[in-house]
């Protein structure tokens, strides 16, 4: 990391919150509050009764209604993220051979688990340049489409669609696109993702909105196979139904879920939280267009993501002084992805940041750059 010069940026550039990750990302004050008023009679209490058992029903009530999942959809939450699902998956729902579109790490992380699955057939995968994506194949010989919504890396969105003409259950990790990109149920059997993104709560908890034709898949596969108990997808299912997890859960995780949901609900559900994201995604964008020293890393506009956005500076600006100016300055968490290896910017734009605090970082960026 080269020595950081010492800027410090003026109170008329300053978001009036500094947390820009793309996740883990802003968990709203508000719900941290509430989390802390009815904290002594929430956290420490068993995940067995009625007390979190509530909470857990309250969110799987409510992102059905937030999907508007048809009858028959179940939403399955489990332990370990949506890493974690990545294995149960292996298990509980590819019977055989899947395909795996690679668009960045974490696309070609859920196909490296794949492979080197002993039970299953090698999966085909399919990749494109980085700063696109690729297209799904049909392919009679897969019973598992895992596709990736939103690549959590590199700032490209996929548009979720069955492949025309095959079976084959759809499979989306939409970690970083759930509750911010529209997406039907019509074109998902299973669509997966952790909450400490747009959800705005922490990690450590992956939730999955399944279909019918992924519930009789788990179901199946699981009085075939041995599965170990914690990844076994029909355990989950079984809790769940019931309206707990298989194990302890971090009851925070819940509790800021569920608050985050009640609250994107009532400002307008899906369609009002992806406008806001498509808003704040465009300022960043707008600005990276106008720029003379800043580009979008996605060029194709209709591949770009509305919630996470990656900016390529040019070689005179270095984006690691930036980002370390800007963390001294209290705005954070604007750094690339780890292994990206670009001179580049990557801004969370999911519904909890303010617009406003999106182009308060445009105005930060480019004071920063006229003093380098």
């Amino acid at each position: 990391m080269p020595r950081l010069p010492s800027i410090q940026l003026p109170t008329e550039v300053l978001p009036a919150d500094g947390r820009f990750g793309s996740g883990p990302s802003k968990v709203r004050s508000e719900a941290v509050l509430e989390l802390g008023a009815g904290g002594s009679s929430y956290l420490g209490t068993s995940h067995r009764r009625l007390t979190v058992k509530s909470v857990v029903a309250a969110i799987r009530e409510g992102l059905t209604t937030y999907y508007d999942l048809p009858p028959g959809f179940e939403v399955i939450l489990g332990l370990g993220g949506a890493t974690a699902f990545w294995d149960a998956a292996a298990f509980g729902l590819i019977e055989q051979r899947s395909q795996h579109p690679v668009f960045g790490v974490f696309s070609r992380k859920f196909a490296d688990v794949v492979a080197a699955a002993p039970h299953l057939e090698p999966p085909v995968v399919v990749e494109s340049d980085p700063g696109t994506h690729p297209v799904v194949h049909p392919n009679p010989e897969v019973d598992v489409y895992a596709l990736t919504h939103n690549e959590t890396t590199t700032g490209v969105a996929m548009p979720v669609a069955r492949p025309e003409g095959v079976e084959g259950l759809v499979v989306v990790d939409a970690t970083s696109a759930a509750g911010a990109i529209e997406v039907s149920p019509s074109a998902f059997d299973a669509y997966y993702f952790s909450p400490q993104k747009a959800f705005g709560s922490e990690g450590g908890l992956w939730i999955s909105l399944c279909s019918p034709l992924a519930i009789s898949r788990i179901e199946r596969l699981a009085s075939q196979r041995w599965i170990p108990p914690f990844l076994n997808l029909r355990t989950a299912l079984d809790n769940s139904r019931k309206d707990q997890t298989y194990n302890t859960p971090a009851l925070a995780t819940l509790f800021l879920m569920r608050r985050q949901l009640d609250w994107m609900l009532e400002m307008g559900g899906m369609a009002w939280a992806a406008a806001r994201s498509r808003h704040t995604s465009g300022i960043l964008y707008d600005w990276a267009e106008a720029s003379d020293y800043a580009t979008p890393f996605v060029a194709d506009p209709e591949q770009r993501s509305p919630t996470v956005v990656t900016i390529d500076l040019s070689d005179a600006v270095d984006a690691n002084i930036v980002a370390g100016v800007l963390r001294a300055n209290g705005i954070v968490d604007t750094e690339s992805y780890r292994t990206l290896g670009r001179n580049q910017l990557r801004v969370a734009a999911f519904p909890n940041i303010e617009p406003s605090d999106a182009e308060k970082l445009t105005r930060a960026i480019d004071y920063i750059a006229e003093r380098l």
